[in-house]
């Protein structure tokens, strides 16, 4: 099963003005097992392209094809989890998670349902927060919630739209670590593609790293691959010979790109 994105195009036009191009041409193909991440600076599309794939809008021209069927909106099989955790602030955690899955999978008995809630807020270490309300809890637990969330509706596509980038360097170690844990072992999502500013966030997560280009020519400048073997260590991957090198690679891409553009 994959992720294929064949000849996307996105624009904005704005009442007096020219159309904005912020997505040309983009060619994509996610592989099943694949954790991709996409890199770039502010306004070359990379969150335009990640609510493209979740089926919040909808391309100009070209498609985007999930597990053999064409995205014409949001599914159960897509989740996304935002910078904003973006959860009901009147709902406990607990009841945050179970509405979004009851309104995801209507099909799922009850009984299935409390299962996912209770296996997923358990796993991110929220269990026993269920009945606080997000003003009532960190930052970083209500993006937990919000992780939980995503995958507890069971989503074979998981969309991160810097999803950690406004909480503290512990707080973010943390998250990213169980991230990983979830995906790789608890969870049904086969391909996570996540969009972040953070270099090391980028190799420490990612199988590969598509970088994105400036406008007017906003598309996949080049795609690098991380062959860094998991499990990945945050306190010891600095040491892997590859870090280095695809650090080096991806900041003088993101320079020379911004150098043009000036």
């Amino acid at each position: 099963m994959t992720v294929e994105i064949r000849g996307v195009h996105k624009s904005f036009r704005r009442r007096g003005s020219a159309a904005q191009h912020v997505l040309r041409g983009i060619d994509l193909t996610v592989e099943e097992g694949e954790f991709v991440s996409f890199i770039g600076h502010s306004g070359c599309g990379k969150s335009t392209l990640l609510n493209l794939v979740g089926g919040l809008d909808r391309p100009n021209a070209g498609e985007i094809v999930v597990d053999g069927q064409a995205v014409t909106g949001p599914g159960p099989e897509r989740a996304m989890v935002f910078q904003n955790y973006s959860l009901l602030p009147r709902l406990s955690l607990l009841a945050n998670v179970r509405e979004a899955v009851r309104a995801a999978r209507p099909d799922w008995s009850r009984t299935k349902a409390d299962d996912m809630v209770e296996r997923y807020l358990t796993a991110v270490g929220l269990w026993e927060h269920r009945d606080k309300r997000p003003g009532q809890v960190s930052g970083g637990m209500a993006q937990r919630a919000a992780v939980a969330r995503a995958f507890a509706v069971g989503p074979r596509t998981l969309l991160l739209d810097e999803p950690f980038g406004a909480l503290d360097a512990l707080t973010r170690s943390r998250l990213q670590q169980q991230l990983v844990e979830l995906w790789g072992s608890e969870s049904e999502t086969e391909k996570v593609l996540m969009v972040t500013h953070g270099l090391d966030e980028a190799i420490l997560l990612a199988d590969r790293i598509v970088v994105m280009s400036n406008p007017p020519q906003p598309s996949v400048r080049t795609i690098i691959p991380v062959p860094i073997p998991r499990p990945r260590d945050r306190a010891t991957i600095t040491s892997h010979p590859a870090y280095a090198r695809t650090q080096e690679q991806l900041a003088d891409l993101l320079l020379a790109d911004n150098t043009a553009a000036a």
